[in-house]
């Protein structure tokens, strides 16, 4: 697939066919995205691929209780767990959680419900013994660490798109960091990333929205005017 297409059709996808994906495919989209750009080279990543039908259920329960939490607080209008908010509002959303889990209940079901039966899941671990976090002596919330692990990530989907495959990262697990940690035998010099869902789609999506670069874009200051307009 040319390069400008994967980028603009990549989006996240989230229903899956039953139609398997094999070890080797998995092992050549992780062949490519090895490549990824990622500080001192060090590739600081590490994916456990999970298999077992009761360590993906488990990973399922875990993932459940933040999705509910997250749906309640979209429901209050909120961006879930953002690190500028009202928290009291946070809070009382959250509450409502359980609410939200027992309607799902009597539903069929999402994504969410059914993580277990993706074709393919894949845990994406970061080694902090190889990251160079400049952030880390900081007393403010960053992203820096992630630099080194996510375009990793990307590269994953990106193959995946052009095997004809589909997927979405997610990182709703890390809730419950430690459960997932153990569950999983990882040591503590590791953190979680996050999750990759990957298998051939229900729907491939062509056409995205995104907004335009004059919405994210100034020239020399966050107020600044935008770039190509004099």
């Amino acid at each position: 697939m040319e390069l400008t297409e994967a980028l603009r059709t990549t989006g996240a996808v989230r229903e899956f066919t039953d139609e398997p994906v094999d070890e080797g495919t998995v092992r050549q989209l992780l062949d490519s995205a090895r490549f990824a750009p990622n500080g001192g080279n060090r590739q600081a990543w590490r994916v456990v691929v999970v298999q077992d039908p009761v360590v993906r259920r488990t990973l399922r329960d875990l993932y459940l209780p933040g999705w509910y939490e997250y749906l309640a607080q979209v429901s209050a209008g909120l961006t879930p767990w953002a690190a500028v908010t009202d928290r009291d509002l946070e809070r009382r959303a959250v509450e409502g959680a359980d609410e939200v889990a027992a309607a799902a209940a009597d539903g069929p079901g999402g994504f969410a419900e059914h993580l277990d039966e993706v074709p393919v899941l894949l845990v994406l671990l970061a080694d902090l013994e190889r990251l160079a976090t400049v952030d880390r002596d900081l007393d403010h919330y960053t992203l820096v660490g992630g630099a080194s692990i996510y375009p990793f990530a990307w590269s994953i989907l990106l193959a995946a798109r052009d095997e004809g495959l589909a997927g979405v990262m997610t990182t709703m697990i890390v809730r419950d960091e430690a459960a997932v940690l153990e569950l999983l035998g990882v040591p503590d010099t590791h953190v979680v990333a996050g999750v990759l869902a990957l298998g051939h789609p229900v729907h491939q999506p062509t056409r995205l929205r995104r907004g335009p670069v004059d919405g994210f874009t100034t020239v020399d200051r966050f107020d600044g005017p935008l770039l190509g307009s004099g």
